[in-house]
């Protein structure tokens, strides 16, 4: 019966149901009934009456006798049916070739650069998360109160583990180390039995391996470091101290460096440290050492410690905070302006970056930022299967059209398409796989890291999970797309190329194209930002300096010796020391009060370097007036040589003579220098307070241009003479200052290779799309050329659209690369400018290799005999 158009259709929900339990047979009779009986009720009833009796209806007609059968010969079908598509699959991989290697290729190197990506994501998030109390561990952190903001670090005093431990009931296990702020404690020789060692170690309270979860082979970990003469050695170290390696505890070994030199009984040995692990080290000593052999580490007012914690079961972080904010001026009074907090220990390596006492990020930018590569690289391989398939579609039409008219739906089309782009993705799997095996050891280099491919299961769950969405990715808009044509318009011949899926492609391309223009304006900013690092001015000499560190028992007078010698040496220009490192361990103990500053201020904590003689000369900082440290001048202890954003901060007009006070001694001030960078780029200059001291541990010799290799071989000799059986180590001060960029320099390494990837992987679609485009419009070709048309006109033909595309993406590009630049250029306290030319050159950069891509086909289809386009007619 007919309906008008006016009328309501019948519901579509119950029809589908009936649809689905109906035996074939049995179903457009029985829903013919059901229509004309619907029709009835809705004239006789109402709309709602009738679609209520048709819902009733089909649900009383799911029994026995209508309902068809789910028996397993439906699921043989199906493995029939994926049979057959496997086959399909292949015969068309084997048809279009171009096509196929375009796909594999793309995909195997999105696959390659996810996967490496992963690799290092993996490692990154992995970094100190191998403790059995992980989240329970947390490190003691401590903001000052500073006239510049709050200022964030993770050195303690040494008593604190202990006295939280014992009046606060959350802590559970509490431990004090001391590695890099007092490394030159924990660095020397140990020796057994005529064998020396150049080794690292930490010295450690007894709970240590309760706080953490170093695997000890022999020894019980609360017993170890009970005793301050016992040592807790690794594997590794024991193996080259003791042959054989049997029976070692209780054998004993020599440790002597500049402050200490002890004989110490073996009590235990550990598993070498993880490379997972932040801390390495080769043997723990007790903590006590430290504390017996320097007064000032036992002051509350001292920071000798790192400081960890393992909190309770269900400990309220931010209760607990508020608990010990202010427990270290309960401790000591000069302690009231600084404030406590725990951090996750695990967390600190990504979420290592503060801003005025408060965590900013750190590493995790990075983490995140490859994360983002990653994606957006898979995303255009993925895209370009997209593209290709749809362009490609009218080869498949007639046999889509075949299907669908012998009855197969539209769901199992769309399974057949999947498995398609799946089936590619593994096969990419595999080319990727080779390709990581070939680019893992330089990939290595570059990070600096030791990954490698598990074959344990949450790796290769991993794996398999990004082919997956790969694959899925790639297939599910040509899935939908081609499965969703009329048949009877197909088979007519009556298809053609819809304006929907000409603008799906057209902004596919677009993504493509615009994410490989920001890829290239991003390593355009990062290298100059690194090429600033490199060139600016830092306000002191770095070229030609090399530091190395005084080693062994050398008395002060011995020390003068030693470093006359040094500025005696042909090619020696200069030479001193500093306690510390002039870029990263300036130590921060050093409160200082003057005229002008309020009681209720306090002593406000500067960087106070000690140094000796000539280190402002050694290093070329500029004076800008008053004198440095000199021999000529008596009781140099009590001066200072400041710079002039600490001038600035006191601020005295005229600042040479008048006196500040340290720990309520005063000290004159003899001269101001310049500003200099000690840190990197990313913070400002902040005041400095140079103080004299001669036992500065770290020495920095300036060298003549052209005379290094000669001079430092002098140097090694004289080295030797007063360090007997330590290594001649040193580095170079630029080089060091590079390492403050470590991260940065990775980044910059790594962008460059994955924009080069991302553009390649781009021009493959623009190639596979050229190519299909003028294979479809040949004749086309060829009857413009038979009128008249030359080839210059037949490739502006071609490449219009495509120019079109790509400018585009480019202008869509510029606000995007402009927003990411400037946010990640904001961390940095001194950056570059963001030129113009940065984004125009990205954008003629795009434009240039597309036009290449482009026009390799158009020039070379319009180049054809148009007798050849035209032959098959």
């Amino acid at each position: 019966m007919t309906r008008k158009k006016t009328d309501m259709p019948p519901p579509k929900l119950p029809l589908k149901l009936l649809k689905w339990f109906c035996k074939p047979d049995y179903h457009l009779d029985i829903e013919g009934d059901l229509l004309e009986l619907y029709d009835h009720r809705k004239k006789t009833l109402g709309d709602k009456k009738a679609k209520f009796l048709l819902i009733k209806d089909v649900l009383l007609l799911f029994r026995p006798g209508i309902v068809r059968s789910f028996t397993t010969s439906q699921k043989l079908n199906h493995i029939a049916m994926l049979r057959h598509n496997f086959i399909l699959t292949f015969r068309s991989f084997k048809r279009y070739k171009t096509s196929f290697l375009i796909n594999i290729i793309g995909l195997s190197t999105g696959l390659a650069s996810a996967l490496l990506i992963y690799l290092w994501i993996n490692d990154e998030l992995n970094v100190d998360k191998f403790h059995d109390k992980d989240g329970q561990i947390y490190q003691i952190m401590q903001n000052f109160d500073t006239p510049n903001g709050i200022v964030t670090r993770n050195y303690t005093p040494a008593h604190l583990a202990k006295a939280l431990l014992k009046e606060i009931p959350e802590v559970e296990f509490a431990t004090s180390t001391n590695t890099v702020y007092q490394s030159n404690w924990a660095k020397g020789i140990v020796s057994s039995e005529g064998i020396f060692m150049d080794a690292k170690g930490i010295l450690a309270d007894e709970d240590y391996f309760s706080v953490f979860s170093y695997n000890l082979i022999r020894g019980n970990k609360d017993l170890v470091l009970e005793d301050k003469n016992s040592i807790v050695i690794s594997e590794r170290l024991a193996k080259k101290l003791f042959k054989p390696t049997e029976n070692i505890i209780g054998k004993t070994l020599e440790w002597k460096n500049e402050n200490l030199r002890s004989i110490f009984q073996v009590s235990g040995i550990f598993e070498n440290t993880p490379l997972n692990s932040t801390v390495q080290f080769d043997f723990i000593i007790n903590y006590n050492v430290l504390l017996d052999n320097n007064s000032e580490s036992r002051d509350w007012n001292s920071d000798h410690a790192y400081t960890y914690l393992v909190l309770k079961e269900g400990t309220d972080t931010e209760r607990f905070n508020e608990k010990i904010a202010g427990f270290l001026g309960s401790k000591h009074p000069q302690r009231e302006k600084c404030s406590l907090f725990v951090q996750q220990y695990s967390k600190r390596y990504l979420y290592g970056k503060y801003e005025n006492g408060v965590p900013v990020g750190g590493r995790i930018m990075y983490v995140r930022l490859f994360f983002a590569i990653a994606l957006f690289i898979l995303l255009i391989a993925c895209i370009n299967f997209m593209n290709l398939s749809t362009a490609q579609a009218s080869r498949k039409m007639k046999a889509i059209g075949i299907k669908k008219a012998i009855g197969i739906n539209r769901g199992a089309l769309i399974i057949q398409f999947l498995g398609e782009s799946t089936l590619m993705a593994i096969l990419s799997l595999a080319v990727a796989l080779l390709i990581v095996v070939l680019l893992l050891p330089q990939f290595n280099i570059i990070t600096e890291k030791h990954l490698h491919l598990n074959p344990d299961i949450p790796d290769t769950l991993s794996i398999v999970g990004i082919v997956l969405v790969t694959g899925i990715i790639s297939g599910i808009y040509p899935a939908f797309y081609l499965s969703g044509f009329n048949p009877a318009t197909v088979l007519k011949g009556k298809f053609g190329t819809a304006f929907n899926e000409l603008l799906v492609r057209r902004v596919l391309v677009i993504f493509q194209l615009t994410l490989s223009a920001v890829f290239i304006v991003g390593f355009l900013v990062i290298y100059k930002q690194i090429e600033l690092t490199q060139t600016k001015n830092l306000g002191y000499d770095q070229d030609n300096v090399i530091t190395f560190q005084r080693q062994g028992e050398i008395d002060v007078n011995g020390f003068e010796v030693f470093l006359s010698e040094l500025k005696n040496t042909p090619g020696v220009v200069n030479a001193s020391t500093i306690a510390g490192n002039i870029m990263k361990q300036i130590n921060l103990n050093a409160g200082y009060s003057w005229q002008g500053s309020t009681p209720e201020d306090g002593e406000i904590v500067f960087p106070s370097p000690e140094v000796n003689y000539n280190f402002i000369e050694t290093l070329g900082i500029e004076l800008k007036e008053g004198r440095s440290f000199s021999h000529e001048y008596s009781n140099e202890f009590s001066k200072l040589v400041i710079n002039e954003a600490a001038a600035k901060m006191i601020g005295f007009k005229d600042p040479i003579g008048k006196y500040v006070k340290r720990n309520q001694r005063e000290m004159q001030i003899i001269g101001v220098v310049k500003n200099f960078h000690y840190t990197s780029l990313h913070e400002s200059i902040r005041p400095v307070f140079f103080r004299y001291g001669p036992n500065g541990r770290t020495v920095m010799v300036k060298i003549k241009n052209g005379a290094e290799e000669t001079t430092i071989e002098n140097l090694k000799e004289i080295y030797e003479k007063f360090h007997p059986n330590y290594p001649f180590e040193f580095t170079f001060l630029d080089e060091d200052y590079q390492m403050l960029y470590d991260s940065e320099n990775k980044v910059s390494a790594l962008s460059k290779y994955f924009a080069g990837l991302a553009i390649l992987i781009s021009c493959l679609g623009l190639f596979g799309l050229a190519s299909f485009t003028t294979e479809r419009r040949i004749k086309e070709i060829g009857i413009r050329k038979i009128m008249g048309s030359n080839a210059f006109d037949i490739v502006r033909l071609l490449t219009g659209n495509f120019t079109k595309t790509i400018i585009i993406s480019i202008v869509i590009s510029l606000p995007a690369s402009y927003l990411l630049a400037k946010n990640w250029l904001d961390s940095f306290a001194y950056r570059i400018d963001l030129e113009w030319w940065y984004f125009a050159g990205a954008g003629i950069l795009v434009l240039f290799i597309a036009w290449i891509t482009v026009g390799l086909q158009t020039i070379k289809a319009a180049r054809v005999n148009p007798v050849n386009c035209l032959k098959d007619e």
